[in-house]
């Protein structure tokens, strides 16, 4: 399974909600974020991670092996403090553009190969998209692609004139709503595109799913993490509904393997 998330306008918090939604997953998948923002990324200092591996490494990985390798994906990743497998990507917009550029798209794509997994979900965190986006072919061959609105009244006037284009790049487009404003059946019939889950303002649950704060309020304690994992499961339902199920198993593919647990870097706070 492959999720896209991503937003028309601003900075509303793609990042905190993959990291949210990738926290509060509930299984039986494994889930893996990955950092595909060509804004740059912030897991990277938001973590004081390793400055290796990243999507850097994945997206040279990808182009110098040619074919993909079905664990190229989790061994470009590292863990977060909880335990969550992220691939950051590169701090520099320069940089993050490149690195997306370079990656494989379509079936070739390692994130599309590991979201095909039966054990694994992975969930990109696009950032801010536009039709010239190096991220857009992740979001196109995505199952679900989540547009995080704040349901405000200017706001949602600037994504009403992005979104026609917005609902090309998937089929099954759904909004997230961010902190207060408008009621979900407002921008629903304002937009006429589903509202999937309006997160309430959090600003604790925000910090800890920014690597701040005390612990406290982590993402299964917070009202953040427990609107994340509602939408988890709303998102999971639905995706599981709409993949047709085979009458009988395809004898020509070879079993998948068991993901393998990856070694956290012994340097890096998150480790």
């Amino acid at each position: 399974m492959l999720v896209a998330v991503c937003s028309l306008k601003a900075s509303p918090g793609a990042t905190t909600l993959a990291v949210a939604l990738g926290a509060r997953w509930p299984g039986p998948e494994v889930p893996i974020v990955v950092e595909a923002d060509p804004g740059g990324g912030d897991l990277l200092t938001r973590f004081r991670l390793s400055p290796e591996p990243t999507l850097v490494g994945l997206a040279a990985s990808t182009r110098t092996r040619g074919n993909v390798d079905p664990d190229q994906l989790v061994q470009h990743a590292q863990f977060l403090p909880g335990g969550l497998r992220v691939v950051p990507g590169p701090v520099g917009a320069e940089q993050a553009r490149a690195a997306l550029s370079l990656l494989a798209t379509g079936p070739s794509s390692p994130l599309r190969r590991t979201g095909d997994r039966p054990d694994t979900v992975v969930i990109a965190d696009c950032g801010r998209v536009d039709p010239a986006s190096p991220s857009l072919s992740i979001i196109r061959s995505a199952d679900a692609m989540l547009l995080v609105v704040r349901p405000r009244e200017e706001e949602l006037a600037r994504v009403a004139l992005k979104l026609q284009a917005a609902q090309q790049w998937s089929p099954r487009p759904c909004l997230v709503l961010v902190g207060g404003g408008l009621s979900a059946n407002q921008v629903s019939q304002e937009l006429r595109v589903p509202v999937m889950a309006h997160l309430p303002p959090d600003v604790k649950g925000a910090e800890a799913l920014c690597g701040q704060g005390n612990g406290r309020n982590g993402p299964k304690k917070s009202a953040l993490g427990r609107a994340a994992l509602k939408l988890a499961l709303s998102l999971q339902a639905r995706l599981n509904a709409t993949v047709p199920q085979p009458r009988e198993p395809a004898r020509h593919l070879a079993p998948v393997a068991a993901l393998q647990p990856v070694v956290p870097h012994r340097d890096g706070a998150s480790s």
